[in-house]
């Protein structure tokens, strides 16, 4: 009794696709038989060593036009099975039509529904102008930089001749749905302090740690600053602040040594809105005013800050908006909190909107117990079979002769 589609998403979540030893060949062969069944043509892009890109093709009446991608990616992240009441890759449905597996929201579900909504329009012989292409990307959990970085370098990316792309978005626990039109710049940054040695028991001036306490009281009190300006004004979401935290301090060798070096680690992720230069300036103030031998490093540096347009005189957001009008979907536009892999395709100069359909659902991407209940998922191929029937219809722009 139960629906095909949601028969056919619970076999791609039981596919152990989690960090740090995805089984990406069997995502891989699991969605070429689909897209087989399904009449798309498949191409398979190996952009470094065990790591493919899958692309499945729908092709359109007038190729030359631009095309409409849809991206989502093939890993999980890593689960803590003692917390979760059903096994994490059984996708067990409960009475409530709950469906409990790591990917449930982050992103299987949207991989599954681009197919199935694809499916229904070639049941119904619908065909559109524009080519669709569907790519299914691996490593996004860990950062995309073996995975969608790379693969917009590649002339096969370029020959999809992309004009509008869609990738995951989040879950909304009330009725309104989330559309994320940009994204925070991610900035991992190593805070090293250099320091005077000595014995334990004595009183050592000019020490490592001396100095990493003024650099984490610079840093946290940006961090509350940050917290209350988001907390004070309810028209912000997590999407317009800087967010900040340290995640990582190293240091000491002994308990009676007093150390020469300490460091310590922050994840901070900045809004379009913010003057990277003029940020970065405050971060070397910071380090400055710990003292001599404070010395900063990047392990991530996003400088993009391209965003999607969202005016309805565009004609990719007009083809999406009109779509959710027609639907009386609630809309809400954000900035994203973290990151995906539409940082990559915007900066290569494409539009891209992260949109997962699920509203009325807790946020639970990354978190014990996620799941997804049938009847948002089956709602979601309903909207992206409506979307895509708009987005691959846009009329030839003018850059398109």
């Amino acid at each position: 009794s139960e629906n095909p589609s949601v028969t056919l998403f619970r076999e791609y979540l039981r596919i152990d696709t989690v960090h740090p030893k995805p089984d990406y060949d069997a995502a891989v062969q699991f969605l070429e038989r689909v897209g087989t069944d399904l009449g798309l043509a498949c191409q398979k892009v190996e952009v470094c060593q065990g790591r493919v890109v899958l692309i499945l093709t729908w092709q359109g009446t007038n190729p030359r036009l631009r095309s409409i991608l849809l991206n989502s990616h093939t890993d999980v992240v890593p689960v803590f099975e003692e917390h979760w009441t059903y096994p994490p890759f059984e996708a067990v449905k409960d009475s409530q039509g709950n469906i409990y597996a790591r990917g449930a929201q982050d992103m299987k579900c949207v991989s599954i529904q681009y197919l199935e909504a694809i499916r229904r329009l070639k049941t119904e012989g619908k065909s559109f102008a524009r080519t669709i292409h569907l790519t299914f990307v691996p490593d996004e959990e860990v950062g995309g930089h073996k995975g969608m970085e790379m693969f917009v370098q590649r002339p096969e990316f370029k020959a999809l001749n992309v004009g509008f792309a869609m990738d995951e978005g989040l879950a909304s626990p009330s009725d309104t749905f989330s559309v994320f039109y940009g994204e925070k710049s991610p900035w991992w940054i190593k805070v090293k302090c250099m320091g005077s040695p000595g014995h334990g028991s004595r009183f050592i001036s000019n020490t490592a740690a001396e100095k990493m306490h003024k650099v984490i009281n610079s840093f946290l009190a940006f961090r509350e600053s940050e917290k209350q300006r988001l907390k004070s004004d309810s028209s912000l979401t997590l999407g317009d602040v800087t967010s900040l935290n340290m995640t990582m301090l190293e240091g000491g060798v002994s308990f009676n040594v007093v150390p020469s070096e300490m460091a310590a680690s922050f994840d901070i992720r900045i809004p379009p809105t913010v003057d990277l230069k003029a940020f970065e300036e405050q971060v070397a103030t910071w380090c400055r005013s710990a003292g001599d031998g404070v010395t900063y490093e990047f392990h991530q540096k996003c400088m993009d800050q391209h965003i999607t347009s969202t005016e309805e005189s565009d004609p990719w957001w007009k083809a999406f908006s009109g779509v959710c009008r027609d639907m009386k979907l609630q809309l809400k536009l954000e900035i994203f909190p973290a990151a995906t892999d539409s940082r990559y395709i915007r900066a290569v100069r494409h539009p891209a909107i992260g949109f997962s359909p699920m509203n009325r659902t807790p946020v639970l991407l990354h978190d014990h117990n996620e799941f997804l209940n049938e009847q948002v998922f089956l709602r979601g191929i309903e909207i992206y079979a409506r979307l895509l029937t708009a987005l691959a219809s846009v009329p030839p722009l003018p850059a398109e002769g």
